[in-house]
């Protein structure tokens, strides 16, 4: 764009504004041009979406979505994208480095353990409040 800015006569403002609000973009932040099958548009990853939240209402028999996706909803899409493209084996499985895969389940209960806090303090927020002013005094 930058390099046909003076054909673009009154737009040429507009392209400016453009460029110059995107050079501050990270690399990496348009993934969908980088990955080949990666959905390109909002339409494509709202359905990437409806889909596992579709199976995952399917699997466990539910009207709505678990409330487990929420906290490792990351992971189940990540695994559902790569599952629809690439038939895996055990021994693909088997692979994995397992000191990330231990990063990763950490980091899933940290979620995991602020979830049920929020959880506790909705139910309770008096008693969560006093527990929480007694462990500090």
């Amino acid at each position: 764009m930058s390099s046909q800015l003076q054909k673009a006569g009154t737009l040429s403002t507009a392209i400016d504004n453009f460029i110059k609000t995107t050079h501050n973009y990270w690399s990496g932040l348009f993934h969908c041009y980088e990955i080949e099958d990666f959905p390109r548009t909002n339409n494509d990853l709202e359905h990437a979406f409806g889909m596992l939240r579709h199976h995952q209402r399917r699997c466990t028999g539910r009207k709505v979505a678990p409330s487990s996706l929420v906290i490792r909803g990351s992971v189940k899409l990540a695994c559902a994208i790569a599952t629809k493209l690439h038939s895996f084996t055990a021994s693909d499985l088997a692979q994995v480095d397992i000191h990330t895969w231990l990063e990763l389940r950490s980091q899933l209960k940290k979620y995991h353990k602020a979830r049920i806090e929020q959880y506790r303090f909705r139910r309770d927020p008096k008693g969560y409040l006093a527990n929480l002013e007694s462990r500090l005094l």
